[in-house]
């Protein structure tokens, strides 16, 4: 009963304050908050990683007693820094065609490679390489199923014309920014795509129409991540510049490249708003010559307020593959190049020690730009 009289009483008193004033609320008039609302602030971090090779004696490791196939050691200790970007995104350079497994000229790696290169934390795999038609049209097609069925974002090669024009340029939507990637091939080792399937190759018409059609998504950031350059050479060609440059000029953001399984230097122009990193190296592998055991991952931390995006830092890790020949373990491992001495025996160490030494010796001569290495 009180609290009933309470709420009564109250609702008195309102009415006739509000019928003594005409109508107005406390004698004063509504209000209307015109306060200017801060435009929200996002953030995103993308980390690119390079060349996801599958050679025989990786698939010596990874066989199991059963007949089946694990990855998962070589990943282990990276997956955390993969997992820590929003979005990690790397080239898958093997076919899934299916048994009989093949290592090199003609990659067909078993089903269980692409499982674990996602468990490890990537988030989208790039298609468009010159190992993409390893296994024909039936590598092509069975790849790009699988990669849907899983599923994982994957841009580079398309089934038709049809789902090309559907699924590229790829735009990816995470965390209030819109980024499209794009993603090209310098070619295919000589094998020729097979209609109606479709691999994007560095044709600077097609490329101009693919920029075009990126630009009218309304993206924050158009990243080009494109497979050129000549193998094993520590320094850009003269054709990859000219191309980074023209892909600047038609309103590219930023170029991430790879192919020549080696790192090359990293470039940042326009007063540290534009990111040019030539080549990232392998991934993994059990390639042996100077500088290919091992690579450079790139983190790209951006940030979003209103309409304007930018990019607000830049940095790189290396990281180097342990093999079996070296370790005496079964499977191959992806160290990062801080990994402490007491993990590692003196063979792992020589290979971490000289790998460092000459990509370190490479970036300190040739990186443009406040680009700095990070650890993890």
């Amino acid at each position: 009963m009180k609290k009933l009289i309470t709420t009564l009483t109250l609702c008195t008193l309102v009415i006739t304050a509000f019928s003594c004033n005409n109508g107005k609320l406390n004698g004063n008039e509504p209000q209307t908050d015109t306060t200017e609302q801060e435009p929200e602030e996002h953030h995103l971090s993308l980390l690119i990683a390079g060349d996801l090779m599958q050679h025989g004696g990786q698939l010596k490791g990874a066989l199991q007693a059963d007949g089946t196939y694990s990855y998962e050691e070589c990943f282990r200790f990276v997956k955390p820094e993969i997992e820590r970007a929003d979005v990690a995104i790397a080239n898958f350079e093997v076919t899934l065609g299916g048994k009989p497994y093949k290592a090199y000229p003609q990659f067909s790696a078993p089903d269980e490679f692409l499982k674990a290169t996602v468990d490890a934390g990537f988030d989208i795999l790039l298609t468009a390489n010159n190992h993409c038609l390893d296994t024909y049209q039936k590598g092509l097609e069975r790849t790009i199923e699988l990669m849907d069925k899983l599923p994982v974002p994957h841009l580079g090669t398309y089934v038709n014309a049809e789902a090309r024009r559907q699924q590229y340029p790829f735009l990816l939507e995470k965390n209030g920014f819109r980024i499209v990637l794009l993603n090209f091939t310098y070619g295919t080792n000589g094998l020729k795509v097979t209609p109606p399937n479709i691999v994007n190759y560095i044709d600077t018409v097609e490329i101009k129409a693919d920029i075009a059609k990126a630009r009218q998504m309304k993206p924050d950031f158009i990243i080009a991540i494109p497979h050129w350059g000549i193998e094993y050479q520590l320094l850009p060609s003269a054709e990859q510049k000219q191309l980074a440059d023209w892909l600047l000029k038609q309103g590219v953001h930023h170029i991430i490249g790879g192919h020549p399984h080696v790192p090359q230097p990293i470039e940042l122009r326009n007063n540290g708003n534009t990111l040019v990193a030539y080549s990232l190296g392998n991934y993994i592998s059990n390639q042996a010559r100077p500088n290919t055991y091992g690579g450079v991952m790139v983190r790209m931390e951006l940030s979003k307020k209103g309409n304007k995006a930018k990019l607000d830092n830049a940095g790189y890790c290396l990281y180097f593959v342990s093999r079996p020949a070296e370790s005496g373990r079964k499977n191959f491992r992806i160290y990062s190049i801080n990994t402490p001495d007491s993990m590692l025996n003196a063979r792992e160490r020589e290979r971490r020690n000289t790998f460092a030494a000459s990509i370190r010796n490479l970036f300190k001569q040739h990186n443009k730009g406040n680009i700095k290495e990070y650890k993890f």
